[in-house]
């Protein structure tokens, strides 16, 4: 499904090797994203916790929207992500 980059929350701070950055990107411009992002829904919004290299080459190369695979989480499992 694919989500607006700019509705993604990202909680936790990643370190992000650009090469790989790089490469993505060239990747997806010339294929297109292989894999979605995987995301977490809570209370209407959108958290991403992995991903961060698809997610910064999507907007790096100014894509508005990213393919994302959404799991809806309860209160209990949402706290357990931001541990």
């Amino acid at each position: 499904m694919p989500v607006p980059i700019e509705s993604i929350n990202r909680p936790h701070e990643s370190v992000i090797d650009q090469g790989k950055v790089d490469d993505l990107m060239k990747s997806i411009s010339e294929i297109g994203l292989q894999e979605p992002v995987d995301l977490i829904e809570f209370e209407g919004k959108f958290y991403g916790f992995n991903g961060c290299h698809r997610y910064t080459a999507h907007k790096r190369l100014g894509r508005k929207t990213i393919e994302a695979n959404i799991r809806h989480v309860d209160r209990a499992t949402f706290r357990l992500h931001l541990m």
